[in-house]
Protein backbone atom coordinates (compact mmCIF):
# COMPACT_ATOMS: atom_id res chain seq x y z
CA UNK A 1 0.00 0.00 0.00
CA UNK A 2 0.88 3.50 -0.77
CA UNK A 3 1.37 6.27 1.87
CA UNK A 4 -1.84 7.58 0.65
CA UNK A 5 -4.04 4.83 0.33
CA UNK A 6 -2.46 4.24 4.42
CA UNK A 7 -3.36 7.81 5.31
CA UNK A 8 -6.94 7.57 3.88
CA UNK A 9 -7.57 4.04 5.66
CA UNK A 10 -6.63 5.62 8.31
CA UNK A 11 -8.19 8.28 8.08
CA UNK A 12 -11.77 6.33 7.63
CA UNK A 13 -10.85 4.20 10.75
CA UNK A 14 -10.73 6.72 13.03
CA UNK A 15 -13.78 8.44 11.58
CA UNK A 16 -15.59 5.27 11.64
CA UNK A 17 -14.70 5.07 15.03
CA UNK A 18 -15.33 8.20 16.34
CA UNK A 19 -19.05 8.10 14.95
CA UNK A 20 -19.51 4.40 16.60
CA UNK A 21 -18.58 6.36 19.82
CA UNK A 22 -20.39 9.34 19.24
CA UNK A 23 -23.52 6.60 19.17
CA UNK A 24 -22.85 4.47 22.65
CA UNK A 25 -22.33 8.10 24.43
CA UNK A 26 -25.84 9.64 22.88
CA UNK A 27 -27.40 6.18 23.54
CA UNK A 28 -26.47 6.23 27.16
CA UNK A 29 -27.42 9.81 27.80
CA UNK A 30 -30.92 8.86 26.53
CA UNK A 31 -31.06 6.03 28.42
CA UNK A 32 -29.67 7.82 31.87
CA UNK A 33 -32.64 10.03 31.71
CA UNK A 34 -35.43 7.36 32.64
CA UNK A 35 -33.04 5.74 34.83
CA UNK A 36 -33.19 9.28 36.64
CA UNK A 37 -36.63 9.84 36.86
CA UNK A 38 -36.57 6.04 38.40
CA UNK A 39 -34.08 6.70 40.84
CA UNK A 40 -36.24 10.22 41.88
CA UNK A 41 -38.70 8.10 42.68
CA UNK A 42 -37.05 5.65 44.99
CA UNK A 43 -35.35 7.96 46.87
CA UNK A 44 -39.06 9.28 48.19
CA UNK A 45 -39.24 5.68 49.56
CA UNK A 46 -35.68 4.63 50.41
CA UNK A 47 -33.88 7.93 52.07
CA UNK A 48 -34.81 9.85 54.50
CA UNK A 49 -32.96 13.36 54.93
CA UNK A 50 -31.31 14.83 57.76
CA UNK A 51 -30.17 17.61 59.96
CA UNK A 52 -26.32 17.58 61.11
CA UNK A 53 -24.22 20.27 62.35
CA UNK A 54 -21.57 22.24 60.85
CA UNK A 55 -17.93 22.17 61.84
CA UNK A 56 -18.78 25.91 62.52
CA UNK A 57 -21.22 25.45 64.62
CA UNK A 58 -19.55 22.80 66.41
CA UNK A 59 -16.62 24.93 67.01
CA UNK A 60 -18.71 27.92 68.18
CA UNK A 61 -20.35 25.37 70.92
CA UNK A 62 -17.22 24.12 71.98
CA UNK A 63 -15.58 27.35 72.59
CA UNK A 64 -18.74 28.68 74.00
CA UNK A 65 -18.59 25.44 76.95
CA UNK A 66 -15.10 26.59 76.98
CA UNK A 67 -15.55 29.60 77.74
CA UNK A 68 -17.73 29.15 80.49
CA UNK A 69 -15.79 26.66 82.47
CA UNK A 70 -12.48 30.01 82.05
CA UNK A 71 -15.65 32.46 83.97
CA UNK A 72 -15.17 29.55 86.88
CA UNK A 73 -11.86 28.54 86.80
CA UNK A 74 -12.25 25.16 85.68
CA UNK A 75 -9.73 23.63 83.50
CA UNK A 76 -12.07 21.45 81.07
CA UNK A 77 -11.78 19.72 77.68
CA UNK A 78 -15.21 20.20 75.56
CA UNK A 79 -15.75 17.57 72.91
CA UNK A 80 -18.24 18.10 70.04
CA UNK A 81 -19.76 14.78 68.38
CA UNK A 82 -22.06 14.08 65.36
CA UNK A 83 -25.46 12.14 65.39
CA UNK A 84 -23.20 8.94 64.52
CA UNK A 85 -20.85 10.10 67.64
CA UNK A 86 -17.87 10.58 65.10
CA UNK A 87 -16.09 13.69 67.19
CA UNK A 88 -16.63 16.96 65.21
CA UNK A 89 -14.18 19.18 67.22
CA UNK A 90 -12.41 18.65 70.76
CA UNK A 91 -11.01 21.46 72.65
CA UNK A 92 -8.39 21.08 75.33
CA UNK A 93 -8.59 23.79 77.74
CA UNK A 94 -5.36 25.14 78.90
CA UNK A 95 -4.33 23.28 82.90
CA UNK A 96 -6.65 20.16 81.79
CA UNK A 97 -6.00 16.70 83.04
CA UNK A 98 -5.11 13.90 80.52
CA UNK A 99 -8.22 11.86 81.18
CA UNK A 100 -10.43 14.76 80.53
CA UNK A 101 -10.31 14.06 76.62
CA UNK A 102 -11.61 10.68 75.98
CA UNK A 103 -14.28 11.16 78.79
CA UNK A 104 -15.73 14.84 77.23
CA UNK A 105 -15.61 12.33 74.35
CA UNK A 106 -17.74 9.68 75.63
CA UNK A 107 -19.69 11.84 77.75
CA UNK A 108 -20.94 13.53 74.24
CA UNK A 109 -21.26 10.41 72.91
CA UNK A 110 -23.35 9.02 74.93
CA UNK A 111 -25.39 12.11 75.09
CA UNK A 112 -26.40 11.82 71.85
CA UNK A 113 -27.10 8.08 71.78
CA UNK A 114 -29.66 8.13 74.22
CA UNK A 115 -30.41 11.80 73.59
CA UNK A 116 -30.59 12.67 77.05
CA UNK A 117 -28.04 14.22 79.64
CA UNK A 118 -25.82 12.07 81.19
CA UNK A 119 -26.59 13.07 84.41
CA UNK A 120 -29.71 11.58 83.88
CA UNK A 121 -28.95 8.45 81.69
CA UNK A 122 -26.60 8.39 85.00
CA UNK A 123 -29.71 7.60 87.40
CA UNK A 124 -30.99 4.71 85.28
CA UNK A 125 -27.49 2.54 86.16
CA UNK A 126 -29.47 1.63 89.53
CA UNK A 127 -32.32 -0.25 87.35
CA UNK A 128 -29.82 -1.65 84.79
CA UNK A 129 -26.02 -1.68 85.96
CA UNK A 130 -25.06 -2.93 82.25
CA UNK A 131 -25.15 -0.24 80.59
CA UNK A 132 -22.18 0.95 81.18
CA UNK A 133 -20.76 -2.06 79.79
CA UNK A 134 -21.47 -0.64 76.35
CA UNK A 135 -18.30 0.48 74.43
CA UNK A 136 -17.51 3.83 73.82
CA UNK A 137 -20.35 5.31 76.56
CA UNK A 138 -19.86 7.09 80.15
CA UNK A 139 -22.18 7.46 82.63
CA UNK A 140 -21.68 10.47 84.37
CA UNK A 141 -23.03 14.27 84.26
CA UNK A 142 -21.28 16.29 81.64
CA UNK A 143 -23.01 15.37 78.53
CA UNK A 144 -26.02 16.89 77.07
CA UNK A 145 -27.30 16.22 73.74
CA UNK A 146 -27.86 19.34 70.75
CA UNK A 147 -31.64 18.62 69.42
CA UNK A 148 -32.84 20.01 65.96
CA UNK A 149 -36.57 19.76 65.59
CA UNK A 150 -36.65 17.36 69.02
CA UNK A 151 -33.91 14.92 67.24
CA UNK A 152 -30.66 14.34 68.33
CA UNK A 153 -28.60 15.93 65.85
CA UNK A 154 -24.93 16.16 68.29
CA UNK A 155 -23.75 15.76 71.35
CA UNK A 156 -21.44 18.07 73.34
CA UNK A 157 -19.15 16.42 76.48
CA UNK A 158 -17.19 17.97 78.90
CA UNK A 159 -15.06 17.16 81.69
CA UNK A 160 -12.25 17.98 83.81
CA UNK A 161 -14.35 20.38 86.47
CA UNK A 162 -14.76 18.72 90.02
CA UNK A 163 -18.43 17.62 89.84
CA UNK A 164 -20.39 15.99 86.72
CA UNK A 165 -22.99 19.10 87.70
CA UNK A 166 -20.22 21.50 86.82
CA UNK A 167 -18.95 19.74 83.30
CA UNK A 168 -22.59 19.86 82.54
CA UNK A 169 -23.45 22.98 83.32
CA UNK A 170 -21.10 23.82 80.46
CA UNK A 171 -21.74 21.33 77.71
CA UNK A 172 -25.05 22.92 78.37
CA UNK A 173 -23.78 27.09 77.82
CA UNK A 174 -22.34 25.56 74.74
CA UNK A 175 -25.21 23.72 73.30
CA UNK A 176 -27.74 26.85 74.31
CA UNK A 177 -24.84 28.85 72.05
CA UNK A 178 -26.30 27.46 69.02
CA UNK A 179 -29.72 28.72 70.09
CA UNK A 180 -29.11 32.05 70.28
Amino acid sequence: MNTRTRVLTGAALALALGAGTFGAVSASAADAAPAAATAKKADDKNFTTSTHLTIDAATRAAQAALQAAEKENQKVTVAVVDRNGNTIVTLRGDGAGPQSYESAQRKAYTAVSWNAPTSVLAGRLAQTPNLKDIPGTLFLGGGTPVQAKGAPVAGIGVAGAPSGDLDEKFAKAGADSLTK
